[in-house]
């Protein structure tokens, strides 16, 4: 039976609590925009009802973002009469569904769900390891594990995470490094401009174990010259902040050089064939 779609005032629209999808900025966003402005909202948003009137979004944060950005008024909507913990796993199954998910949202989005399947009297082996209960119709139990170790990571490295300075693998090794020596790290991580291995997170975890991990150990790590690489050239970070808007990250500072670079050669290019 098709279910009853109801138009909802947005200003009564709330985000889910503690959505760990983040917002999106560009070309994908750029097209949703253009189709609910000249289309509509083809498809409703999935709500509950939420305190004081209001209604709590399951799916379809985005959708309810560029509505307010075109100054839509109301939006479609279907009402779905859930608990906390049954709003949890619909949220995040309809998220995951999305594609480019970065390594931190994955992460916080399975440990909600298990966190909520748990609630329902589920084990942590059954949400984990079976198939009918599982978090995931797509990675496996093992994999599920690594994602939300890495929800263990301070901020500043999981962001290095999300913006792939530092690969998923030798990641996880580093969540299991107590907080004060993850910040020690991080530090590290800006100062040589070097990020670990696997090798090296590997080593490093392991000198953790052993009470053994100190600054001048992850400096000499973090130092080490890694079999394939080249020589780079490399820029002290407060030497060209100032340069970038505030908002930048180091990958954003990163393409925009590249960006120049590339239109400097082609001027080059350009004036050498005139030169002729």
């Amino acid at each position: 039976m098709q279910e009853p779609i109801k138009n909802i005032n947005i200003d009564l629209l709330v985000p889910f609590e503690n959505h760990p999808f983040k917002k999106r900025d560009g070309i994908e966003n750029e097209e949703l925009k253009e189709s609910i402005k000249e289309n509509g909202l083809l498809e409703p948003i999935i709500v509950r009802s939420f305190s004081a009137g209001t209604y709590e979004i399951i799916s379809g944060h985005r959708r309810v973002e560029v509505c307010k950005e075109l100054g839509i008024k109301t939006v479609p909507s279907i009402i779905r009469d859930m608990t906390k913990d049954e709003a949890v796993i619909a949220m995040v199954d309809s998220n995951l569904q999305r594609e480019h998910l970065l390594p931190s949202e994955k992460a916080f989005a399975y440990k909600m769900k298990l966190e909520a399947m748990k609630h329902q009297g589920k084990t942590y082996g059954q949400v984990v390891h079976k198939s009918r209960d599982s978090i995931s119709d797509n990675e496996s139990g093992r994999q599920v594990q690594r994602y939300i170790r890495l929800t263990h990571l301070i901020p500043e490295l999981l962001k290095l995470v999300d913006e792939e300075r530092i690969a998923f693998t030798p990641a996880v090794e580093l969540s299991y490094l107590p907080e004060n020596e993850q910040k020690i790290l991080a530090e590290e991580i800006e100062y040589t401009d070097a990020t670990p291995s696997l090798s090296q997170a590997q080593r490093l975890r392991k000198f953790s174990e052993q009470g053994r991990l100190s600054i001048d150990t992850i400096f000499a790590v973090l130092s080490e010259e890694k079999p394939n690489q080249k020589e780079q050239v490399k820029f002290k970070t407060e030497d060209i902040r100032k340069y970038f808007p505030k908002s930048y990250t180091s990958l954003d500072m990163q393409k925009t050089i590249i960006s120049l670079l590339e239109k400097w050669q082609r001027q080059r290019e350009r004036n050498r064939g005139e030169e002729r």
